[in-house]
């Protein structure tokens, strides 16, 4: 039950694309999770390509199933709707991010059997190789590492001259492995830092937990047109990977929303819809299940 050393997910592999600018479903908030649940499940069960899963999401803010613990949760949600953010609980990762149009999310969704196992690290990995590949005309070392005081703060975090512009979590179901990054293009990377600074020194009050939560430095993180010193927009960040894919020998065709698909999704769906009421209650906004 080892990990096949002449296998790379990166290299003459098939894949269906999917980009939430062409999904056929209405909801813009809890569809991108829902979806990308579905993808996984489809992905372990026919065992024959992996998925690409590209989406954004319009003034956002991500929390963690761990944010939940915080001692003034409610308060912390206040500072959010002030700056009139929507928030959900997504089923991946364990703190807050934030998603607007400047921020790519990317799940990278590979198959796996029981003599083709994908180690943890290894899951990393590929995300890290091909993010790398996709950037290396630029001429700056990506370097994966905890940057600790940035929001979602964790061992893959990717860096540039020190400052975090990605972070990377995985999702598992059986015989499927997602995963997923997203990535600060453009935009106003200090004022989304500084948002999520606020919610949780609201959150904590300077109490002690046995769980931790970043310190959040606003001057840790920055944009990749930034770091790169270029500009860049969100579609020609997708343009770079799929590149850098197609150049390895992949072949990445559309995906398709078969109808098993779609009963998934739903399926999927109904456990966001679930998972939300329960962790925010009162303060679920309705209109994000719509």
């Amino acid at each position: 039950m080892t990990e096949l050393t002449n296998v790379n997910y990166l290299y003459e592999q098939p894949y269906e694309l999917f980009d939430s600018k062409s999904m056929p479903f209405s909801n813009q908030f809890l569809s991108h999770f829902a979806l990308g649940d579905s993808l996984l499940k489809q992905v372990g069960a026919n065992q024959a390509k992996g998925a690409l899963h590209f989406w954004t999401a319009e003034e956002l803010v991500i929390l963690g199933m761990m944010d939940t613990k915080l001692p003034y949760f409610q308060d912390g949600l206040t500072t959010l709707e002030k700056e009139q953010k929507n928030y959900l609980v997504r089923n991946a990762g364990g703190l807050a991010v934030v998603a607007d149009s400047g921020i790519l999310n990317l799940s990278l969704i590979l198959p796996e059997s029981l003599g083709h196992k994908i180690s943890i690290d290894a899951g990393y990995e590929y995300m890290l190789q091909l993010i790398r590949q996709a950037f290396k005309d630029y001429g700056k070392q990506i370097e994966a590492y905890e940057i600790v005081d940035s929001y979602c703060p964790g061992d893959f975090d990717l860096s540039i001259d020190g400052k975090k512009f990605a972070g990377i979590a995985q999702r598992r179901m059986r015989n499927g492995v997602g995963i997923m990054i997203y990535m600060s293009v453009n935009g106003n990377q200090k004022k989304r830092s500084e948002m999520i600074q606020r919610f949780y020194t609201a959150g904590l009050k300077g109490e002690a937990t046995k769980w931790k939560f970043p310190a959040v430095d606003p001057d840790v993180m920055a944009n990749l047109d930034e770091l790169l010193e270029t500009t860049l927009t969100v579609e020609q960040v997708k343009e770079l990977i799929l590149t850098s894919l197609r150049t390895a020998g992949n072949q990445i065709t559309t995906g398709s929303y078969t109808d098993e698909l779609v009963t998934d999704y739903q399926i999927a769906f109904t456990k966001m819809v679930q998972r939300n009421e329960q962790m925010l209650q009162d303060n679920l906004n309705k209109e994000l299940l719509q």
